[in-house]
């Protein structure tokens, strides 16, 4: 059970339990609970309330980021894809200009063999 949702079964049986102590004291003896009994249900179900608020704007937040993580990786992934590999022309212009004796060396293809170099 996830924490708003204990919360607000908290706050639902703590004040069902504060109105029936009060309904069977006034019936059997005529008054009420003790303050201090009336005050305790109250501040349990008014805290339970404030965490299960706080739980479900945390959930939402927690959506929210997600879905922004999300669209973000979906942008960048749709740059990814227009963009290209840019970077291997890039490359090959700078190996031609300089020869082969460049600094950067292209890889050959794979699975040749040491004879044939």
């Amino acid at each position: 059970m996830t924490l708003k949702w204990l919360a607000v079964v908290v706050a639902t049986v703590s004040m069902t339990l504060c109105i029936t102590g009060n309904a069977v004291t006034l019936v059997v003896d005529g008054g009420q609970l003790p303050l201090l009994v009336n005050l305790f249900a109250l501040t349990t179900a008014g805290i339970a309330v404030v965490l299960a608020v706080l739980a479900e704007l945390h959930e939402r937040l927690n959506d929210r980021v997600s879905a922004l993580t999300e669209f973000l990786v979906a942008r960048l992934d749709e740059i990814e894809s227009r963009a290209g590999d840019r970077n291997t022309g890039f490359v090959e212009g700078y190996l031609l200009s300089h020869g082969q004796e460049a600094a950067v060396v292209p890889f050959g293809r794979r699975g040749r063999g040491a004879a044939e170099r």
